[in-house]
């Protein structure tokens, strides 16, 4: 069997160890454009059922505009 000297070893070390960093970073790099991509994945989302209806009793109701709270003058469309 081949002996292998300390150098060859460290060379082949390294190598590996670059290859596997490399490999990394294109996986990094993947993860990135996919996330880019799916933004909405990132929303923290209710688990069950209960704990969205729970969610949903809690968040407050929509404002209403003001357009649509204010007194229709006389001859507007809206109030023949």
């Amino acid at each position: 069997m081949r002996q292998f000297s300390e150098a060859e070893s460290a060379a082949g070390r390294e190598a590996l160890v670059g290859n596997f960093l490399l490999f990394l970073f294109g996986c990094g790099v993947l993860a990135f454009f996919v996330t880019v991509d799916r933004v909405d994945w990132l929303r923290i989302r209710p688990a069950s059922a209960s704990s969205a209806a729970m969610a949903q009793a809690r968040a407050k109701p929509a404002p209403v505009p003001l357009i649509e709270r204010a007194w229709p003058r006389e001859g507007d469309v809206r109030n023949p």
